[in-house]
């Protein structure tokens, strides 16, 4: 089985900032359906929401000592809002996952396949 991160990217002002209380809930029954029916498929490994940029800090490696500062990393328009590691069995699969994610969430979504994973 191999293993895919799915990012989930978002913006300032993308639509899933402006729901309604209402819109909001009808969102989060359908990302808890679709997580869900992942879990039934035993190929949700991990997820995770990510707060916003603003509250991002850098470390980078100084000369003498670590230096941190204020996030985030990249100045960029877009931002990853969230991310889904799956176990999938090919490319093919965890972009049929994808294109689940992202017509629940309406936010792009960035397919990578690890390298290599480690759980401890």
């Amino acid at each position: 089985m191999n293993h895919y991160l799915l990012s989930v990217h978002s913006a300032p002002g993308a639509s899933c900032h402006n729901q309604a209380p209402e819109e909001m809930q009808a969102s989060m029954k359908r990302i808890e359906a679709l997580e869900s029916e992942m879990k039934a498929a035993d190929v949700l490994y991990l997820s995770g929401r990510l707060s916003g940029p603003e509250n991002a800090t850098v470390v980078r490696a100084g000369e003498v000592e670590l230096l941190t500062t204020d996030g985030p990393f990249v100045e960029a328009k877009e931002y990853i809002a969230g991310f889904y590691v799956l176990r999938a069995a090919d490319l093919d699969a965890a972009l049929t996952w994808a294109g689940k994610v992202t017509e629940c969430l309406g936010q792009p979504i960035e397919v990578r396949p690890f390298m290599g994973l480690m759980s401890f």
